[in-house]
């Protein structure tokens, strides 16, 4: 993962400037999907989809949380939440989910929820995919920040779209390639199969 400045993303953003990030971060393994590296992430797709987003999602501050976990954890926020079976790749739990997005008070960020990532899953789905952890940890981590800004994938129709603004947002900040996505799409069998629906 480029750990450095990334450049400007592709979309024009309305805002005068990039959105302020209110990160509450929890890891079990620091060294894996940086703090600092996640907020800036996090700041560049959120400037990115700002033409995109239902205007009650706009805003010029967010909070979010991001939590990297182990499988046992994240296997029993499955079975409590999500009642699935076994440790997922990532949660997202979006704060809009169940009605309609409230407007924050004059000055506060918009509270989107929290994205939690199994790092074990994670580095499994790496190595089938011939990729580096970080790369798929940044990956699960923009899978995430769509789910919470309402993005979900009942089909396969609906799952192709999601994950090509994935690709979209990684190459904006200079986290994949062409031949990136040339990978994604031709992985055996099912790429996802580890992810739920969240």
């Amino acid at each position: 993962m480029n750990r450095g400045a990334f450049p400007p993303a592709r979309v024009l953003n309305p805002l005068a400037a990039d959105p302020v990030v209110d990160l509450a971060w929890s890891s079990i393994r620091p060294d894996l999907l940086r703090q600092e590296s996640c907020r800036q992430l996090l700041r560049h797709w959120l400037t990115a989809l700002q033409p995109e987003l239902d205007p009650r999602q706009r805003s010029r501050a967010y909070s979010l949380g991001v939590t990297v976990t182990d499988d046992i954890t994240m296997a029993e926020l499955n079975r409590t939440w999500r009642h699935g079976q076994g440790a997922t790749d990532v949660l997202a739990f979006a704060s809009g989910q169940d009605g309609p997005w409230l407007a924050p008070e004059p000055g506060e960020p918009l509270e989107l929820g929290d994205i939690v990532i199994a790092w074990e899953t994670a580095e499994r789905q790496a190595e089938a995919a011939g990729w580096t952890l970080d790369r798929e940890l940044v990956w699960l981590l923009s899978h995430g920040v769509l789910h919470l800004l309402g993005w979900d994938h009942p089909d396969d129709a609906s799952l192709a779209t999601m994950l090509e603004r994935q690709i979209l947002l990684l190459e904006a900040t200079g986290q994949t390639t062409v031949q990136d996505r040339a990978k994604v799409w031709s992985l055996p069998g099912k790429p996802f199969a580890n992810h739920d629906s969240t």
